[in-house]
């Protein structure tokens, strides 16, 4: 059973549907990549999995529940974590207090955890009590992904993680994606970074004008001269 299954999802904000007609799974131990042009409805399909978009018609299915137009506060307590592209952290609180926070729903002893996260992350340990707004882009997004990893998810979204980005922050970012994946967290992430994020990926989706253009493997979407010339640049 696939963990997350997406079937004709259309909708959008207001009367407009962005989405149209969308279909997507993904299995426990996958990374999924999203790529396709601006406005193909990529982050509102991220959205629209995590409740901030109405789904006007569909249906979407997390581990063999049906979640369509669920509240956020619903699907976290779920097992689903959000990362978006921008104001991910808190940024006049320190690393530590951004981990805490995402803890918040947590009744247990989440300490353990937190330091799962810093073995993950060494580089947030050596900064954990540093704010996190004195912090590199780079640095910020390690805080943004462990913090989402303080409720112990089994289905991480991610939304454009390499945005802004130095190119060797962007290499380190997609090899914490894997290392996070290794634990046994899915990985949902759209990326602008096409090409590297394909070549981690175990399937990835072109998305254009809100429907599936392509579905593949990451290997065999990078060797597909019409997608690479279409949406990856040549």
């Amino acid at each position: 059973m696939a963990l997350l299954d997406a079937t004709d999802v259309t909708g959008g904000y207001g009367g407009a549907d962005i989405l149209c007609g969308l279909n997507l799974t993904l299995s426990r131990d996958e990374v999924v990549v999203i790529v396709g042009p601006n406005g193909a409805g990529k982050s509102t399909f991220m959205k629209a999995v995590f409740g901030l978009v109405n789904v006007r018609a569909g249906s979407i299915v997390y581990d063999g529940r049906d979640i369509t137009n669920n509240k956020p506060e619903d699907i976290v307590a779920r097992g689903i974590c959000y990362v978006p592209q921008e104001r991910n952290v808190f940024p006049s609180m320190s690393v530590q207090e951004n981990l805490e926070m995402g803890a918040f729903i947590r009744k247990d002893d989440w300490r353990p955890q937190m330091e799962k996260i810093y073995e993950l992350f060494p580089r947030l340990a050596e900064r954990k009590k540093q704010p996190v707004g004195q912090m590199s882009g780079g640095e910020r997004q390690m805080v943004a992904m462990g913090r989402a990893l303080m409720l112990e998810p089994k289905l991480l979204l991610l939304d454009e993680p390499t945005a802004g980005l130095s190119p060797k922050f962007i290499d380190e970012t997609f090899r914490q994606v894997k290392r996070v994946n290794a634990l046994g967290v899915g990985i949902l992430m759209v990326e602008q970074n096409a090409k590297q994020a394909l070549a981690i990926a175990d399937r990835g989706y072109v998305f254009s004008s809100g429907q599936n253009r392509f579905e593949d493997t990451g290997r065999g979407m990078l060797a597909n001269k019409e997608i690479a010339e279409m949406f990856l640049g040549g």
